[in-house]
């Protein structure tokens, strides 16, 4: 398994390692000259490759360079005498930095005499004029900095770029002395920088974080705490437009949220009519937005009496913490029309500084009064954040804390509800995907009987992570594909098992390896290939395991959900999966007879009434109709909300479209769609709960289906010895 690190402590020199190579191959890819690596194949190439990159690095690292400028100094490969690149700062204070780098994929980089004396000799050749022995790119670079050396005494430094943890050698050490010795005996004009792998490793997660966010504000009325106040304090009234123009910096406006904007639900909607048809009364009925900055900028219009005029805030590091929903509102309205421009909303600033524990509880506190729950405040746990950078340095995915309007796509990544769904289920102990069974609530319970320190507390790596969102997601779609196969109880099985079966697959896997670190992810393609023949198996095993240990007349679900039976099954299971005998269970509930004619229900109708999904729930719609996919396709392109909506509980309109606001029925917003796309040959009619699906791959109509056979098995006498679901005997 690979080392985990807490959040203000460093990783392992493996780690870094990685985490680097990974970042360089993606930050220098198409910047830096590799024409003559055209011979080298695998490991050869790659590690030419990121030796530049790493070079590259270097500069940004001493210069502040942007990525391509210091790509563009590297001369790095034959005839570069003993110099990797040449960098050359003019303006008031010029300087000229000579890089040489040393790239090692153990982290193990040699650090030897000789190669501070070749940098040396090449510095001598510039300093000589002698340009001839260098490439024609090197050739360039040394002129212009031998022409600003030459401007006055400019200061030169060698910097060494070693990938390893540690300072190289003495003998290293002692070249490098001796070098300034020489080229500073009438003055110091020499001087030396060593970088180290944690520096570089520090650099490239400096770079892949969000840039600051940096806000300007013009209150009035306005008022301002007074001195003695325990921070810097603003609060006033702001117009709509610089709201809108707030919400141009998207998602990192809100990075201390504990949620991002929820895109169209009905009581955002309420406030885009307000904006647009009632901009007057939106400051009466809307609580405002707080936002923390590190450090505020003021201009005040008046010396005598600032109060009485605008107050000019330009606010560095800023984040909207309460009010992420009106910015979003604010953002759409004007989209509308100029109508909610004159529209005034209070804006309460505070700077927090770098207390970053003040800033939190800050949010904690102004989100107090609003429907959010204990999922919402798991955004505030730094091991959450660290997390985040672990999964975009090491492979290079988004992992979504923050409750927003839909989780990322598949293959860019996963939210921490999904993740901490599979990480329950891989838990050694089958307690954690029972106690999920009935609600993901508990996974976000904290102290020593809740589920998210158990998960959480020893910060999972990415790779552990990602491998067990991979496993997951396969057996959901396993047990979607065989559904239809089952009846009865087996039906119920595919349905309220799914983190029981997934805990089960873990338990039939071989998870030794599944933590270690591989950016082609072999292990987690090996464990779904083999996940969708363990879960065929699994079903009728489980199936009548739970017949035989607890009757024919329990519960499908409160056996799914108990953590004591849920136990015993697991052990049951497991070992006839693994015995001779384990594939000749019989497939009790296996559908042999054509199924009993029914009346296709009203899909919306069930829904509401069994209270299937909660309001807001995602969708999406389906592209299982190819003529219909290929005929919107383009249109659907022009804007990615068209193809979103979310699920109101209303009997007659229940989706709410992305793309407008507006509510539609199923059948009514996929005609709407299709006139809106101008399809010619669009059919007359359609069948719309078919069309629109949850994250899972359930269609309205599935989900429908699905809870008449829950009703069905409900209906069943059962066992009046049952303990309650999710109750546990043993803590009784």
């Amino acid at each position: 398994m690979s080392a985990t690190h807490g959040p203000d402590s460093l990783p392992n020199v493996a780690t870094q390692v990685r985490q680097v190579g990974s970042a360089l191959r993606s930050t220098y890819k198409g910047l830096l000259n590799v024409d003559d690596l055209e011979g080298y194949a695998g490991d050869a190439y790659d590690n030419r490759m990121l030796s530049r990159a790493l070079t590259a690095q270097a500069v940004r690292i001493v210069t502040g360079f942007s990525h391509a400028e210091a790509a563009a100094t590297v001369i790095d490969g034959h005839a570069d005498q003993g110099i990797d690149a040449i960098a050359v700062v003019e303006g008031p204070d010029p300087h000229v930095y000579l890089v040489q780098a040393k790239w090692s994929p153990e982290g193990r980089a040699g650090a030897d005499r000789k190669a501070v004396l070749e940098l040396l000799a090449g510095l001598r050749l510039i300093d000589d004029e002698d340009f001839a022995p260098f490439n024609p790119r090197g050739r360039q670079l040394a002129e212009y900095a031998k022409t600003v050396m030459d401007k006055g005494p400019v200061p030169v430094t060698q910097v060494v770029v070693l990938m390893r943890p540690d300072q190289p050698g003495q003998g290293f050490l002692q070249a490098v002395e001796n070098g300034e010795n020489e080229f500073n005996r009438f003055g110091k004009v020499l001087r030396n920088r060593i970088i180290l792998a944690p520096e570089v490793w520090a650099s490239v997660r400096s770079d892949q974080a969000p840039e600051p966010v940096v806000l300007t504000a013009e209150l009035y009325p306005w008022f301002g705490m007074g001195s003695d106040a325990l921070y810097d304090s603003y609060q006033g009234v702001v117009d709509a437009e610089q709201v809108g123009k707030w919400a141009r910096h998207g998602a990192d406006l809100f990075s201390l949220n504990i949620r991002n904007p929820l895109g169209r639900t009905v009581i955002n909607n309420a406030l885009v009519h307000t904006l647009t048809e009632e901009p007057a009364h939106f400051w009466y009925y809307n609580n405002g937005i707080t936002v923390l900055c590190d450090r505020v900028e003021k201009v005040e219009r008046s010396a005598r009496a600032p109060q009485h005029r605008p107050l000019a805030l330009t606010l560095h590091n800023a984040s909207v913490v309460n009010g992420a929903q009106t910015v979003r509102a604010v953002a759409e309205a004007l989209a509308q029309g100029d109508a909610a421009a004159e529209a005034r909303i209070t804006v309460r600033i505070i700077v927090t500084g770098e207390e970053n524990d003040f800033a939190k509880e800050t949010t904690k506190a102004t989100n107090r009064q609003n429907s959010v729950g204990a999922r919402d405040f798991i955004a505030l746990d730094p091991v959450q954040g660290a997390i985040m950078e672990d999964m975009r340095a090491e492979l290079g995915l988004e992992y979504v804390v923050r409750r927003s309007e839909l989780d990322p796509p598949e293959e860019t990544g996963c939210s921490v509800v999904e993740a901490a769904c599979a990480l329950a289920c891989a838990h050694a102990d089958s307690q954690y995907a029972a106690r999920i069974a009935l609600s993901l609530e508990p996974l976000w319970e904290r102290g020593t009987q809740g589920i998210y320190d158990v998960l959480f507390r020893s910060r999972p790596g990415a790779f552990s992570l990602w491998n067990a969102v991979q496993v997951l997601r396969q057996v959901r779609r396993s047990l979607f594909e065989i559904r239809r196969r089952y009846e009865g109880r087996g039906a119920a099985l595919t349905e309220h098992g799914v983190y029981l079966i997934t805990h089960m697959v873990f338990k039939l896997l071989d998870t030794e390896s599944m933590g270690e670190p591989d950016v082609g992810l072999a292990w987690a393609e090996n464990a779904t290939q083999k996940t969708k023949e363990l879960v065929q198996r699994l079903v009728p095993v489980t199936a009548s395991a739970i017949d035989q240990l607890f009757t024919e007349r329990s519960q499908i679900r409160a056996v799914c959900s108990d953590v004591a039976r849920t136990r015993e099954l697991t052990d049951h299971v497991v070992k006839a999966m693994i015995s001779p005998q384990g594939a000749g269970a019989p497939d009790t509930y296996r559908r042999v007879r054509p199924q009993r004619k029914r009346r296709r229900p009203n899909a919306v109708h069930v829904l509401v009434d069994k209270g299937v999904l909660v309001d807001g729930t995602p969708l999406v719609l389906s592209s299982a109709y190819p003529l219909e996919a290929a005929a919107l396709s383009d249109w659907l392109a022009k804007d990615g909300r068209r193809a979103l909506a979310s699920w109101v509980n209303h009997r007659t309109k229940p989706i709410l479209w992305a793309a407008d606001g507006q509510r539609y029925s199923p059948s009514g917003l996929i005609t709407h769609m299709w006139e809106q796309a101008g399809w010619a040959e669009r059919p007359v009619a359609n069948q719309g709960t078919a069309r629109w699906t949850t994250k899972d791959g359930a269609t309205l109509a599935d989900l429908a289906w699905s809870a008449l056979n829950a009703l069905d098995e409900a209906d069943e006498p059962s066992d009046p010895t049952e303990p309650v679901p999710g109750a546990d005997p043993t803590d009784q």
